[in-house]
Order: C-alpha cells, then sequence, then structure tokens
C-alpha cells in the first residue's frame, strides 16, 4: 500500500471580526460638451480583531502532511464590547474562522466559517425604554421591546377622503447613508369618506433582528422606527407619524413576569433550579432562556473582495439573534 505525502508549508487559522460599508453614487461634472457621468465610492471599515494561528508546519519551508485524517484542537478568546453581528446591502458587521492550507507551487485550500456575536442591550438599563405609553395619534405601551414580543398598536384617525392606512417596524443605518428595511407591517383597510378607523391592540410581533444602535460599531447605527402612515387617495399628502422603539436583547423585567411570574418566599427549598440569568443583565429576575433564529432578512452573501474561487466553507450566511418565544411560558 502507498501513502500519499502532501507537501505543506502551513495550516493555519485567521479569525477575523470587522465592519465595512460601501456604497457608490453618480455625479454629473463639467458642462457641455465636456460633461460627463463620474461614479464616485464611498466607504470605511473598522477591524476588531485579526489574529493568525500555524496549526501544523513550520510557516515557511515546506514539509509533509501524512495522508489520512487530522484534527488540530484550538482555541481564541473574543475581545469584550464587540458590535453585533449584521448585514446590509451597503454595510455588514462580520466574524468569521478561515483555515488555510498553504501549499508551495499549487493552490492553497481555503474554507471559512461565519459566526453570530450577539452584544447584549439590556432594556432595563435603557430609560427611554420604561417609560410611560408614547402619546401621538399613534400610541405603543413603552418603547423597549426584544425578538419575540408583541407591540399593541393604537391609533385613531378620521378624515373627509378615501385613504389606506398602515403600520410599518422598519430599521436603516443613519450615518452618511441610509438604508430601510420593512421588518413588520399592519395593512388597514380604507376609511370611508367622514368615517373614522380606530385601532385598539392590534397586534405586530417584531422578528429575528439585531439590537438597537449596535454598540461596539462606529461606522452603522441602526434605528427602529414604528411609523403610521395614512395614505389619501388621489392628490394629497400622506400623513406620517413616527415613534422610535428600542430593540434589545434583555426584555423589561415587567414583561417577563407578566409570563413568569416571581415565585412566592417559601421556607422549603424550591423543587426546581430557577431559570437561567444572562451574564451582564441589570438585575437577577426569573428570566427565561431564549432561544436564537436566522435573521428575518434572510441570507446573504458573504464572499470577501480578497477571497479566490477557490475559497471552500460558508457562502451564504445570515446572522441569529435572541429570541423570546412567550407562548412556552407557564400562563395561559
Amino acid at each position: 500500500m502507498m501513502k500519499c505525502l502532501c507537501h505543506v508549508t502551513g495550516v493555519r487559522l485567521q479569525f477575523l471580526g470587522h465592519a465595512r460599508v460601501h456604497w457608490t453614487e453618480t455625479h454629473q461634472t463639467g458642462s457641455g460638451k465636456n460633461r460627463r457621468t463620474e461614479t464616485r465610492h464611498y466607504s470605511s471599515s473598522e477591524t476588531y480583531f485579526n489574529f493568525e494561528l500555524l496549526l501544523f508546519g513550520p510557516g515557511n519551508d515546506s514539509t509533509h502532511l501524512q495522508a489520512g485524517h487530522h484534527t488540530y484542537p484550538f482555541s481564541f478568546l473574543l475581545p469584550p464590547n464587540l458590535p453585533s453581528s449584521y448585514e446590509s446591502h451597503i454595510g455588514n458587521v462580520r466574524y468569521s474562522l478561515k483555515a488555510k492550507i498553504d501549499k508551495p507551487w499549487k493552490f492553497d485550500h481555503k474554507t471559512q466559517k461565519m459566526f453570530t456575536v450577539v452584544s447584549m442591550l439590556d432594556l432595563n438599563q435603557q430609560p427611554s425604554a420604561t417609560s410611560g405609553p408614547i402619546h401621538a395619534l399613534f400610541r405603543v405601551d413603552r418603547a423597549g421591546y426584544v425578538p419575540g414580543d408583541t407591540i399593541y398598536l393604537n391609533a385613531e384617525i378620521s378624515n373627509h377622503s378615501t385613504r389606506r392606512m398602515k403600520a410599518s417596524l422598519y430599521h436603516a443605518t443613519t450615518k452618511s447613508r441610509t438604508e430601510r428595511k420593512d421588518v413588520a407591517m399592519v395593512n388597514k383597510g380604507e376609511i370611508s369618506p367622514g368615517g373614522s378607523v380606530t385601532w385598539s391592540g392590534e397586534p405586530m410581533v417584531v422578528p429575528a433582528v439585531p439590537p438597537s444602535y449596535l454598540v461596539g460599531c462606529s461606522i452603522i447605527d441602526i434605528r427602529y422606527i414604528l411609523q403610521l402612515e395614512v395614505d389619501p387617495a388621489g392628490p394629497g399628502f400622506d400623513l406620517e407619524v413616527p415613534l422610535e422603539v428600542i430593540v434589545g436583547t434583555i426584555p423589561l423585567r415587567q414583561v417577563v413576569q407578566q409570563y413568569y411570574p416571581m415565585p412566592q418566599p417559601t421556607l422549603s427549598p424550591p423543587s426546581a433550579p430557577p431559570l437561567s440569568q444572562p451574564a451582564g443583565a441589570s438585575a437577577p429576575f426569573n428570566l427565561p432562556p431564549p432561544s436564537y433564529a436566522e435573521c428575518v432578512f434572510g441570507k446573504v452573501g458573504v464572499r470577501e473582495d480578497e477571497d479566490s474561487d477557490h475559497m471552500g466553507g460558508d457562502v451564504d450566511f445570515a446572522p441569529s439573534y435572541a429570541y423570546y418565544d412567550w407562548s412556552k411560558s407557564n400562563v395561559r
């Protein structure tokens, strides 16, 4: 039996975390016969970590890698205060692990694995999230929510023309360029001339989305806006009432207690261990562990400009975010 040898200079791992934004804009320059169209590129980036680990080999000179299956243990401690993973058409925050087998005078073998980082945003530490009801033509019961929460919409509208009314929760990056994405939407029918419509607790569930602000990233900002839109038929201005809400990862204490009431004091030890408490939460309370759901916007291509066509592993990826399914509570 003949065993095949592979000549390599090394087997390497690269741990990479970075944010990038990029878009193009078309501008007209000159005048008359000298008028021309110019495409300008706008970009920015920041790196949170970029660490390379040599798993096998000298790293410079060629050595032999025996035929067969090889396992190399490794570990990497993520630095603190990383921003949450995020994907959009003009910007992203990505975390990846890339493996490469360096082969002299041949194509290197490369593969990558994406992973999700979710930074904590405790709604109990956000003063504006625990404020009272927000009043306008449009009202919700609070300003702070987590994925899985239900927003109950209240609105009153009267007008003298046929109008269509809708409310939408959307998020957008709010830096030099804004990208809007609809997250969830509730549509209502037409309001007859001289009529009125009242929404009383119309439900809208917050899907799996990244937390507000994208804390730790200085080039992308995320805001969530509930917006009531009244669209009059024919000519006329739309009526828009925006309300900003905060999407966090740790729900408000009073919301959790609606579904998981605090146990009454007892002289005997509890029969079951308490529900889990995430590290770094504001104060211990009866918080159920979240599940994790793929981002509502789905997968996107994650191949970087510097990646060759020989890169294997994850080509498409969607981050997963904490999601609280309150229907699994013991309260009915």
